[in-house]
C-alpha cells in the first residue's frame, strides 16, 4: 500500500472521530449518514465476509474458493472505502460559502471566550469540523435552531 493511501485512512479515522455527530448537520453534510455506516461496518463487515465465504464454500465446495474469497474481500472493503471517503472529504478545501459561515461561527466563539482557531487560507473540512465540534460543546441549542 502506498504511504498517501494510509495517509488518507489515518485522515479518515480522525475525521471520523472529530465530527459532530448530531442530527442537524445530517440535513446539510453527508458526513452524518458515511460516519454512522463506517462506524457500523467496522465491526460487522469482517464477520459478514467470514460468513459469505465459508458458505460459498460449503454449498459449492472448494471449486469456488476463487469466488468466495472475491466476496470476503468485497465485505471487508467497505469500511475501508468509507475511510478513504472520510479522508479524502477531510482535506478537501472548504467552499467559499462554507467557508465564510465558519469565519461567523469562529467570531461568534471567540466573543464568548471561547478559544477558537481563525480559518486559514487552505481551510479544509477537518478544519470546519474542528470548529463544529467546539460549537455543538460550547454553543446551546437555541443557537442551533435559528440556524
Amino acid at each position: 500500500m502506498s504511504i498517501q493511501v494510509l495517509k488518507t485512512l489515518g485522515d479518515g479515522r480522525r475525521y471520523m472521530k472529530t465530527w459532530p455527530m448530531v442530527r442537524q448537520l445530517s440535513l446539510f453534510f453527508p458526513e452524518y449518514r458515511v460516519i454512522r455506516a463506517t462506524q457500523i461496518a467496522i465491526p460487522v463487515m469482517p464477520l459478514l465476509a467470514l460468513l459469505a465465504a465459508v458458505s460459498q464454500l460449503q454449498i459449492h465446495g472448494w471449486n469456488f474458493l476463487p469466488q468466495a474469497i472475491t466476496i470476503a474481500l468485497f465485505f471487508i472493503s467497505l469500511p475501508v472505502q468509507g475511510l478513504l471517503w472520510l479522508g479524502w472529504r477531510a482535506r478537501h478545501p472548504l467552499p467559499l460559502s462554507l467557508f465564510e459561515w465558519c469565519e461567523q461561527l469562529t467570531t461568534k466563539l471567540s466573543s464568548m471566550g471561547i478559544n477558537c482557531r481563525p480559518l486559514g487560507p487552505k481551510a479544509c473540512y477537518l478544519d470546519m469540523a474542528l470548529i463544529l465540534k467546539a460549537a455543538f460543546e460550547q454553543l446551546d441549542n437555541t443557537y442551533w435552531e435559528e440556524l
